[in-house]
């Protein structure tokens, strides 16, 4: 298995790409991990939300497999605290050997094809988040989730 994280556009926040260059090569010492930027579509001043979300949609699909298991980062996902997210994975890990690959969308979230190839999704917060933020905090809580699941004393409860 391994975990790809998907994301609509660069990182391009400075202090953003630096943190999630950090947990990300921390994850490699866990699991075999790959971070897959997809270019924002230019010239869409033009287009409606409904069109962007459905090229971006088309994009986001084009780099999932049929055996992958797609998870969304999604404002009406399901919620975690750390160690839930933790049990989830493993659970993942421990049930099946499809890879899973994370999507964070675009600004106006994913097309219904998005939604309807889905295995599941996930919220970090009810707070929202900016895009590009949110790429570090995923980042941090996986990284989070596979020292819970191996003791390590970087979680604290």
């Amino acid at each position: 298995m391994k975990i790809t994280l998907l994301t609509v556009g660069k990182t391009d926040v400075k202090w953003v790409r630096e943190g999630l260059e950090l947990y990300s090569s921390r994850l490699v010492h866990y699991i075999p991990f790959s971070l897959v930027e997809i270019p924002e579509l230019k010239n869409v001043s033009a287009l409606s939300q409904d069109q962007i979300k459905s090229r971006e949609g088309e994009l986001i699909l084009k780099h999932i497999k049929p055996a992958d298991e797609l998870v969304l980062l999604d404002e009406h996902g399901r919620e975690f605290r750390s160690v839930e997210f933790a049990e989830f994975i493993e659970g993942r890990m421990s049930r099946s050997s499809r890879d899973l690959v994370f999507v964070i969308g675009g600004a106006y979230g994913f097309s219904g094809d998005v939604y309807s190839r889905a295995d599941s999704k996930i919220s970090l917060s009810k707070m929202t988040f900016s895009h590009q933020m949110v790429r570090t905090i995923f980042a941090e809580q996986l990284y989070r989730a596979f020292t819970i699941m191996r003791g390590e004393p970087y979680h604290h409860e």
